[in-house]
């Protein structure tokens, strides 16, 4: 919506030829001009966070007071901050796709950064790989400066960022709370035990395509696929139990800090009706930011 209040201008006589005035000329006067005298048209375009538009306004009273052009600046309202925790094969992979998908916001993950900083061999990359090398976890410091710098990316602070699986410890919560990253919500998909150590274990991955199967969810196509199947070491009942205890530690530290921003998400049910109840999430979201900036613009 353009607002236009507190303006004030020249009235030219509607018997002057039009031709001969343009936007440039016109110059205050000392009779305003309130948002209840005027109506508008608009065409906008979008450019950051600001909108530049040109409103046409016309007084109402009288008929034969002339129109002017107007240039205003509208604010757009905040992008999306997210942050999303699930444990092994609570299905967070397929949501943060369908969460980017809708929302275009920018994914980010930990184990990724490492990734991409590693293969560029950046100074961040050199020292994960010597502890990774060792066979040491990673410094916090490390990756919460790989986290911080991709956070600061010009796309993220653009388009809004979806923070998946991290942080981990109350400690990197901290830290990034410390550089000014603070989501606007956390969501965390909750499923039982049982169902997750049968998703995990019944996991089988094609060495071939790459692809993921399951051997009740999600069957391979045909025997030959079946007959080269491989299992991950770590996905037997065993280790993925203790990957579980790790992972509800971990979140039971992080939510203290987030706990007025968390939205519990049953994980158990269907994609579709999982990615429902998050998107309902994310909708008020967006419509809470927006009337912030309706209230502030008015």
């Amino acid at each position: 919506m353009a607002f236009c209040s507190s303006l004030s201008f020249t009235s030219i006589s509607s018997k002057s030829n039009p031709q001969k005035h343009s936007s440039s000329s016109l110059v205050p006067s000392h009779r305003p001009f309130t948002s209840s005298h005027l109506s508008f048209s608009k065409s906008s375009s979008f450019h950051s966070r600001q909108t530049l538009f040109r409103t046409h306004c016309r007084r109402v009273p009288p008929p034969n007071d002339a129109s002017f052009l107007v240039l205003g600046c509208a604010k757009k309202a905040e992008p999306l901050r997210i942050m999303i925790s699930g444990a092994p094969a609570s299905g967070k992979g397929t949501q943060c796709e369908l969460i980017t998908d809708k929302y275009g916001l920018v994914h980010i993950a930990a184990g990724d950064l490492l990734r991409a900083e590693i293969a560029a061999g950046s100074e961040n990359g050199k020292q994960a790989k010597e502890y990774m090398d060792k066979g040491k976890l990673v410094p916090d410091e490390i990756v919460v400066t790989m986290v911080k710098e991709r956070l600061n990316g010009p796309d993220s602070q653009e388009k809004g960022w979806l923070l998946d699986g991290y942080p981990r410890s109350s400690s990197q919560a901290i830290a990034l709370k410390e550089f000014g990253f603070q989501p606007d919500l956390f969501i965390l998909l909750e499923v039982p035990e049982e169902i997750l150590v049968e998703r995990v274990v019944g996991r089988r991955l094609d060495p071939v395509t790459g692809k993921i199967y399951h051997l009740k969810y999600s069957p391979p196509e045909t025997e030959e696929i079946a007959a080269r199947l491989t299992q991950r070491f770590d996905d037997t009942e065993e280790k993925v139990k203790l990957r579980l205890h790790t992972h509800h530690q971990n979140v039971e530290a992080v939510l203290s800090l987030y706990k007025d921003i968390t939205v519990k998400v049953n994980g158990s049910a269907s994609k579709q009706d999982v990615f429902a109840q998050i998107d309902d999430a994310l909708t008020q979201l967006q419509e809470q930011k927006q009337g912030k900036l309706g209230t502030v613009a008015a």
